[in-house]
């Protein structure tokens, strides 16, 4: 058993090891991101665009300050030509051909960056959101606007957007002659995001908005419930292993005991080769005749064969290596063990007192101690060998030197 129990260990700490393993990787998958700036090796291609209140009459300036690929940055002076004047700079999605492409982000909660401008003001930020019902291709004018704002200063601001939350302005649905009420956008097919000025800010001034570290966030509890499956499958996978390896190595350890027991103690010591020493085979085939008596003890062989304490513990010391108390615990246990086997209707506390027991629960614990398992295992492991030549009822007989 204890080979079995070496190799559970192992599985176990494999399992665990495994299971820790598994779970970083979902975990983190669970909690993804994108970094859209600065632009990742290998990410779909940014084009920057501008737009201002000109194409409506006004009189606005916008002049992207770079084109770096670790941040969007844009100059603008807002003028009061228009009734409405405003200034904006885009990231459109691009493939490797240059050709406008769909963003997934529906797997994405947040947006975070940092946000930086001159004069402080509140900015627009706005997605681009293609709505299948009523968009068309690339007209950008017909594609979902949801947007928020958010405030920014010259020492720059952390600023942290939930994408689920924006609102779709109510200019647009007159527009699209779609009524106000439907409100819902998805984000699984984001074209472009937009930073802009705002009505709050301030005009015929310089100034300018940058956008760096720009992040999403999101949250994919799909990871989390496989993470469940695979740790709980691992540990059904594992009990089952465990009861089925349990039972083979019980059993193995059973049929050991019975071969090494039976032989070694009920039948070699019962039978008794003839022994030179007369004192010395009295004692041994004393107790081999009374050890199924409970009040059997010390004292008891010692007025039974006339030797003294002394030398009956040397007789047993040196014959069999053992104590009286467990020379004595060994044959009764031994005999339990057939009378299990042959005897299936009696009860476990019925054998316990035919072997010299009258404490019942003292006898299990001894049995299990023994055996590794309790009687009533023991019995159904038994059953489980194939039919073997059993010791004949008279093994515990006396038989003459």
């Amino acid at each position: 058993m204890q080979e079995f129990y070496k190799k559970a260990l192992l599985a176990l700490i494999v399992l665990l090891l495994v299971d820790a393993l598994v779970a970083v990787v979902f975990v983190y998958r669970t909690y993804p991101t994108q970094t859209l700036l600065p632009v990742q090796n290998g990410s779909s291609r940014w084009h920057y665009g501008t737009y201002s209140d000109v194409a409506t009459g006004g009189a606005s300036s916008v002049r992207l300050h770079d084109m770096s690929r670790d941040r969007l940055r844009f100059d603008f002076k807002l003028k009061d030509a228009a009734a409405y004047p405003f200034a904006a700079a885009d990231l459109t999605f691009r493939d490797d051909k240059g050709r406008p492409i769909l963003q997934d982000w529906s797997r994405f909660r947040t947006i975070t960056f940092v946000a930086k401008c001159a004069p402080a003001t509140s900015v627009t930020f706005e997605m681009s959101t293609f709505d299948e019902k009523i968009s068309k291709p690339g007209q950008f004018e017909t594609y979902r606007p949801p947007r928020t704002y958010f405030s920014c200063n010259e020492q720059g601001m952390p600023v942290t957007l939930d994408l689920a939350r924006l609102l779709v302005p109510e200019w647009w649905f007159p527009a699209m002659k779609l009524d106000l009420a439907r409100q819902g956008y998805e984000l699984d097919k984001v074209a472009k995001i937009l930073f802009g000025t705002s009505m709050a800010t301030p005009r015929n001034v310089d100034g300018y908005i940058e956008i760096s570290e720009l992040t999403l966030h999101g949250r994919d509890y799909r990871y989390l419930a496989a993470l469940a499956v695979i740790v709980l499958g691992g540990w059904v996978a594992f009990g089952v292993w465990f009861f089925l390896a349990h039972s083979r190595a019980l059993l193995a350890s059973v049929d050991t005991k019975m071969k090494t027991n039976l032989p070694l103690v009920a039948y070699r010591q019962l039978t008794l080769e003839p022994y030179k020493d007369k004192e010395k085979a009295s004692v041994l085939r004393y107790i081999a005749s009374t050890y199924t008596d409970p009040k059997l003890d010390l004292e008891a062989v010692a007025a039974g064969t006339g030797a003294n304490r002394y030398k009956i513990n040397e007789v047993l010391k040196s014959e069999l290596g053992m104590t009286f108390t467990a020379y004595v615990n060994k044959l009764r246990l031994t005999e339990a063990s057939r009378l299990l086997t042959q005897k299936s209707s009696a009860a476990v506390s019925e054998i316990a007192y035919l072997v010299g027991y009258s404490n019942v629960p003292y006898f299990n614990k001894l049995f299990k101690e023994e055996f590794g398992c309790t009687p009533k295992s023991f019995r159904m492991l038994a059953a489980q060998q194939p039919e073997q030549e059993q010791p004949a009822d008279n093994a515990g007989a006396e038989t003459p030197v």
